[in-house]
């Protein structure tokens, strides 16, 4: 046998919530723990994410007044996820029941290391109306985080909000309609009194998903003073019969053989860049995907290397997006296209969804519809909706839109439909019959604003119906809206202790994964805001545990051995 560079209990792959949630809660046991990041910057996905948390019958809904239980929720998951039986074993019973009774007691761990969570009690589930179904509370976010705790090396942070701008998730979709209506600018102003508060007392706060990452890592590289290592991803596994002993870790220092007392956590990512396997998997020609440039499969590989068994490949957590240009994006759209005045089309100029849809249900609904990367739809916006509220898209900068044919714009719809290639005939009657329901304040084809979801996005001054707006009023503009995602949902194939297991449905021991690097255990869709992170924390914190307990059988195995004078076996199976 090679030697082996160095030894610790667990070495932990990522630095996303997935990855860190492992790494705090090994080293809550005491057990000595590595993380190695693969690129660059440390965050993952999760430092680009909102920092929404599904985490159901927390202990904060309690204080809304909001009544939540482990039936409610596993009836709810039935309802909108499916059976278990109907989506296979990433949705296992076990892994709901493990996911459902262990999100109330992540919420308070990490309260207890500091971490201070905030309910998002008017944001719902995605589908509220299904049975088990709740009108909001569910989903947690961070506070802001001060990201001078972590001096120098927040530099190296996969930033992508910037300091000193203290958003939650929540005031996104009241700042898109801030100078429009009154519960915007309320919204905007709580936002700039937070962001007046931080620079007065000094502090450099985030928010979103970054205040997330910031947090976690300062928690494990800070209070619990964990080595993170830079540039430094897993290149394979040491697996010996069936049991993973150790990985292979590149690195500036070059390749390391690390041996493992406990296990090794792969919670580095999907492969949402990856163009080969979008392609093998997902037959997309490319990809627009809005997730972790870093994310390329490589943890999901070495595990397949080694047998385990993956499920869900050919899905992501879809949404429709803004076409990119040569100065940036795609850019992921949600508010922008549930906003009055506004309305989304193929290529044919038909509408085929409710555009106020949760975004995963709008990516099924485009790939349903056949719209690949290529062939792509138009999000047309009357002159209302471009002065009313925002949208991010053209954040960038209109001039580049229109240089490049992401949008177009004109003062007729005739000239619109010409401008953007569709039928002007079925443009037209389109046009016409969606006005009519606009008018009316009921969507008869796809009951756009018919439930809690659609309307948290919509205009409450706007009425009869919050989502629905007549395109009517020139000058018209249309943006070029392709498939995108957050990232991918499909991944290694884990048990409810967050076990990787192989192709005959065993563990391998000593393997763990959770997040996108993981096989998703909402399977094809999405119950609410947070169901990437809620997940990730939950599983990383079991798969923590679980080393814990196995690092504890080890030592008790190798004493025996001692005592009996046989030597210790390395890392024996659990």
């Amino acid at each position: 046998m090679a030697e082996w560079d160095e030894e610790v209990d667990l070495l932990v792959a990522g630095t996303g919530a997935a990855a860190m949630a492992a790494a705090i809660a090994a080293a809550d046991e005491g057990l000595e723990v590595l993380v190695v990041e693969g690129s660059d910057s440390w965050g993952g996905s999760t430092a680009m994410s909102g920092g929404g948390c599904w985490l159901p019958t927390h202990p904060g809904m309690a204080e809304i007044g909001v009544d939540d239980s482990e039936e409610k929720v596993l009836t709810y998951l039935d309802a909108c996820v499916g059976t278990p039986e109907e989506v296979g074993p990433a949705s296992s019973l076990e892994r709901r029941r493990a996911f459902v009774r262990t999100a109330p007691v992540v919420h308070g761990w990490l309260e207890d290391h500091g971490l201070e969570w905030k309910t998002a009690k008017a944001y719902p589930d995605y589908y509220p109306d299904l049975p088990g179904g709740i009108a909001g509370g569910r989903t947690v976010e961070p506070a802001p985080f001060d990201v001078k705790q972590l001096g120098d090396w927040y530099g190296h942070a996969r930033e992508t909000l910037p300091p000193g701008l203290p958003l939650f998730a929540g005031d996104t979709y009241l700042l898109a309609r801030a100078w429009s209506t009154p519960t915007g600018f309320v919204g905007g102003a709580r936002l700039v009194l937070r962001a007046l508060g931080g620079l007065v007392t000094g502090k450099r706060l985030t928010g979103l998903g970054m205040s997330l990452a910031a947090r976690l890592m300062y928690i494990a590289k800070v209070q619990q003073r964990t080595e993170v290592r830079l540039d430094s991803p897993v290149l394979d596994l040491v697996v010996e019969d069936g049991v993973c002993v150790g990985a292979v870790v590149g690195g500036p220092r070059g390749e390391r053989r690390i041996r493992v007392r406990a296990g090794v956590h792969l919670g580095a990512g999907g492969f949402d860049h990856n163009a080969e396997w979008r392609e093998r998997y997902q037959g997309l020609d490319s990809e627009a995907s809005s997730g972790n440039p870093a994310n390329l499969g490589g943890a999901i590989d070495v595990a397949m290397r080694h047998g385990a068994d993956v499920a869900l490949m050919d899905d992501a957590w879809w949404g429709p997006s803004v076409a990119p240009t040569s100065k940036g994006g795609p850019t992921f759209i949600v508010s922008e296209r549930s906003m009055p005045f506004s309305i989304i089309v193929d290529q044919e100029g038909s509408r085929y969804a409710n555009e106020s849809t949760s975004y995963v249900d709008f990516g099924h609904a485009m790939i349903e519809r056949g719209l690949e990367r290529t062939n792509h739809s138009w999000m047309v916006l009357d002159a209302r909706h471009r002065r009313r509220y925002l949208n991010n898209a053209f954040l960038q900068g209109a001039k580049t839109f229109y240089e490049e044919g992401v949008a177009v714009k004109a003062d007729t719809l005739e000239e619109l439909a010409e401008k953007m290639g569709v039928d002007k005939a079925t443009f037209k009657r389109t046009i016409q019959r969606f006005n009519s329901f606009a008018r009316n304040g009921v969507d008869e084809d796809f009951g756009r604003g018919h439930d809690a979801y659609d309307t948290y996005y919509g205009d409450p001054t706007h009425g009869p119906n919050p989502n629905l707006g007549e395109i009517a009023h020139g000058p018209f503009v249309a943006l070029k809206v392709v498939l995108g995602d957050l990232g991918t949902k499909g991944g290694l194939l884990t048990d409810e202790h967050a076990r990787v297991l192989d192709t005959d449905g065993g563990v391998i021991a000593g393997l763990y994964a959770a997040g996108n690097t993981s096989a998703s255990v909402v399977g094809r869709t999405y119950p609410g805001a947070g169901s990437t992170l809620g997940p990730a924390l939950v599983f990383g914190y079991l798969a923590g545990r679980h080393v814990a307990a196995r690092a504890a059988e080890v030592a008790v195995e190798g004493a025996v051995d001692r005592a009996v004078g046989e030597p210790a076996e390395p890392a024996p199976g659990a």
